[in-house]
């Protein structure tokens, strides 16, 4: 091969080599500044018998050494645009302060703008307020004037006033000494009539408690003041039958001075004292004296006889009747005879009674001595029985026994409106049968 186009053949691939090495350097950093041209200077062959790899091995050093300055002018260009990134970096940043702090300025210029407005309107309330107090201090010393004028011509006044004061002093002395005489004269009369309208009132009171009423009396305010219960039961009978049942009777209302209650006996009502009891599902009931009438609120069975059944009415449906409120006998022995009231049938006796130590919560009543004032006199349980004073004494609980009321302590109470299911009717029922089945035979 001729030498001269050896040598034109390995500068090509020399400029090729480079311009290769340099795009890939500008792809991977379009900030490189663009490579040094480099110049091959072909140097004439002294010696035409020099090796090939020779100059091949020279060729390619001063490429490396190419390379390598290109290289280190490329990671000087990446550090320059590092510091300028940083640079620009820390610019925004500042930037951003400064629009902060700007936009801070503008409110502290806002709030500075609204709190100017409130003070020149305040001060111009204050001076709205100061013309207006130098209108009433102007005012004021002309009222300060008129009121010395008047002081001086009440000075004028006032002195002839305590001459005629002084003798009204000496007039009103004797006066409140003849007072003084009439008050100690009207509080010795009012004593005395006080201690006369005490002794009276208590006269009267013993009078009527020792008084005993006729008992046509007794009757006919038992029947001005009788009161109809009604009460209702409800229950599920075989294959889902609704049962229901009611009584009506007669009764009153009586208090202990605390408590109001209206009772009767337990076969006046549609409840059963009996083994098994009866599972009632609701109970509902009225209370009614002429056109008035009162919701009965619950059922409750006597401590001492559960047959005795009581009835709560409160002072607000007592008043609402508006019937006679008999009281409880406060000594039920002061007579020995008591009065027997028939509550539905409308018969009434006078009768003897007597009293068992062993049972002292009944009284036997004498039925060789009953006088029948008036209708069929047939004693029967359930009856009402009064004291001679008027009283109520208690309830017949059988043909022969009567159960003096003291208080209105119960065993077992059904509440009114609710579902009893919770209340256990039956077993309840079942428990004050078993009480009353242990009682003595008498009193059955």
């Amino acid at each position: 091969m001729n030498r001269s186009i050896l040598i034109v053949i390995c500068d090509f691939l020399l400029l090729s080599l480079l311009t290769f090495s340099t795009d890939m350097n500008h792809m991977a950093d379009d900030s490189t500044p663009p490579p040094t041209k480099v110049v091959v200077t072909v140097n004439p062959v002294a010696n035409p018998g020099n090796d090939l790899t020779a100059v091949m091995k020279q060729a390619l050093e001063e490429a490396r050494r190419n390379q390598e300055q290109i290289q280190q002018q490329l990671a000087e260009a990446r550090a320059a645009a590092g510091q300028q990134q940083t640079q620009l970096s820390q610019r925004e940043q500042q930037n951003q302060q400064l629009q902060q702090q700007f936009a801070a300025a503008q409110a502290n210029i806002e709030n500075l703008n609204s709190q100017l407005q409130e003070n020149t309107a305040r001060a111009q309330q204050q001076s709205e307020l100061a013309a207006t107090l130098r209108l009433q201090l102007e005012q004021f010393a002309r009222t300060n004037q008129l009121a010395e004028a008047e002081k001086q011509q009440l000075s004028n006044q006032l002195q002839l006033a305590e001459v005629e004061a002084h003798a009204a002093a000496e007039r009103a002395v004797l006066m409140q000494q003849e007072v003084q005489v009439q008050q100690a004269e009207n509080a010795r009369l009012a004593e005395g009539f006080k201690s006369l309208a005490t002794n009276s009132s208590q006269l009267t009171q013993e009078i009527r408690a020792n008084t005993a009423l006729a008992p046509n009396t007794i009757f006919s305010d038992f029947v001005s003041n009788r009161v109809e219960a009604g009460i209702f039961a409800w229950r599920t009978g075989l294959f889902s039958m609704d049962t229901t049942k009611d009584k009506k009777t007669g009764t009153v209302i009586v208090t202990d001075g605390t408590n109001f209650f209206a009772l009767c006996h337990v076969q006046d009502t549609p409840v059963t004292l009996w083994d098994p009891g009866t599972d009632w599902d609701k109970f509902a009931g009225t209370l009614a004296w002429g056109s008035a009438q009162a919701s009965i609120r619950s059922l409750s069975f006597d401590a001492q006889d559960p047959r005795v059944v009581m009835m709560s009415v409160t002072p607000a449906d007592a008043r609402r009747l508006g019937c006679k409120i008999y009281r409880l006998s406060g000594d039920p022995y002061k007579f020995q005879d008591a009065v027997l009231v028939g509550a539905d049938e409308g018969y009434y006796g006078e009768c003897n009674f007597q009293i068992e130590p062993s049972t002292p919560q009944y009284v036997k009543l004498d039925h060789n001595l009953f006088k029948g004032l008036f209708g069929k006199f047939n004693p029967s349980r359930g009856d009402l029985v009064f004291s001679r004073t008027g009283e109520l004494l208690g309830i017949m609980v059988n043909n022969t026994y009567c159960l003096t009321v003291r208080n209105f302590n119960a065993a077992a109470t059904f509440v009114f409106g609710q579902d009893l299911h919770d209340q256990h009717t039956g077993g309840t029922l079942s428990e004050l049968y078993g009480y009353v089945f242990q009682l003595p035979l008498r009193f059955q």
